[in-house]
């Protein structure tokens, strides 16, 4: 006789396990403790812990006060706006893959909106969150002036807000420490003066974003600021500032007329208020041909910045990465902690690190 076919069970286990769990709680009507799902189920303890730890943190159950677990509603599947500074900037796109991919591993639906770098789109797109009622918006665009008008379409909508890189009225903030960003860049730039250039500085140049706001232009009083600190006899008449809206095109205009002016300037110091501005800066320099005059520091660590560290060849000798790669994973959390009713704190500060063509060099060994 033949021999009968074994049907193949295609089974995941440790959802069975989950399951099990949840239809244990189903049959008690009330909190059960760790130790009684152990006993009950024959799941080890581990994996207990795990499974309703993961539960909890999707809304399935809920923990009591002394630590026991009980079945709760069906939860309705949590809905963030997520409004993306501009999906044709490179960190703008950076910390939306981020956030993307940690909504949809805690099962978050996100609908993204795109704020275009415009404030008049910013606004129509608050008002289409709160017209969808999303439970939690995060906030991310670029001019400070129209923060009080977002925050109002959010608060009669009765929506939390996380504010993103420029502080909004009544909004949780998550962000840079834009201050001490600001230090670390000119305290590289001061420091290559001091082994280039004999500390011979004929200019400081801070490439601001005005419509951002005082907050992020904090990037550039930190900056000039760290380079009075180490080049303590630095007139305060070569400190200049000039606006590059955070974009590299505007930028490159501005440093061109900038380069203009100093025609016989040879040491140039340059921090800028983000990567797009700085690389703005060096296409002008190199436009008037005067690449060697300059040494400029930048802030996000966007590809073209990296790129042009890593050619050994560049004025541009650093930047601020502010880790857009974590910026999901913890957006989403402090989101779901404000929406539980937890304690947070107003401010909330990104990790950042300077990145040299050196540092680059050395992750590459």
């Amino acid at each position: 006789m033949p021999k009968a076919k074994i049907k193949r069970l295609y089974l995941i286990p440790i959802l069975s396990k989950g399951l099990d769990v949840l239809e244990l709680l189903e049959q008690v009507h009330g909190p059960i403790s760790v130790e009684d799902v152990y006993r009950k189920t024959g799941i080890s303890k581990t994996s207990v812990y795990r499974i309703l730890k993961t539960l909890a943190h999707r809304g399935y159950v809920a923990q009591t006060q002394n630590g026991q677990y009980r079945l709760v509603a069906r939860p309705k599947r949590l809905c963030f706006g997520f409004a993306v500074q501009s999906a044709d900037l490179p960190f703008s796109q950076a910390v939306s893959r981020s956030v993307s991919a940690a909504a949809a591993a805690a099962g978050i639906e996100v609908l993204l909106l795109d704020n275009r770098f415009d404030s008049e789109t910013a606004v129509r797109n608050a008002e289409e969150f709160a017209q969808k009622r999303v439970d939690l918006v995060l906030e991310f665009q670029a001019e400070e002036s129209i923060a009080p008008r977002l925050a109002n379409v959010f608060k009669n909508a009765d929506i939390p807000v996380i504010a993103i890189d420029i502080p909004h009225p009544n909004a949780t903030y998550f962000g840079v420490d834009n201050f001490e960003c600001g230090i670390e860049a000119g305290t590289l730039l001061a420091q290559h003066a001091q082994r280039r250039w004999k500390g011979k500085v004929d200019c400081v140049l801070g490439v601001g974003f005005n419509e951002a706001g005082s907050f992020v232009q904090s990037r550039i009083t930190g900056a000039f600021e760290a380079v009075k600190q180490r080049l303590k006899n630095l007139p305060e008449e070569r400190f200049e500032q000039i606006d590059g809206r955070g974009s590299r095109h505007p930028s490159r205009l501005a440093a061109s007329a900038f380069l203009g002016r100093h025609k016989g300037s040879r040491h140039i110091l340059v921090v800028a208020a983000t990567d797009s501005s700085a690389l703005g800066v060096l296409d002008a320099a190199r436009q008037h041909g005067r690449e060697r005059d300059v040494a400029i520091v930048g802030q996000d660590c966007i590809p073209d910045a990296l790129e042009e560290m890593r050619s050994g060849q560049s004025a541009f000798i650093g930047s601020i990465s502010h880790e857009a790669e974590t910026y999901g994973p913890r957006l989403i959390q402090l989101g779901i902690s404000i929406l539980r009713g937890y304690a947070v704190p107003p401010y909330n500060y990104v990790r950042h690190k300077l990145v040299t063509p050196e540092t680059l060099s050395e992750e590459e060994k």
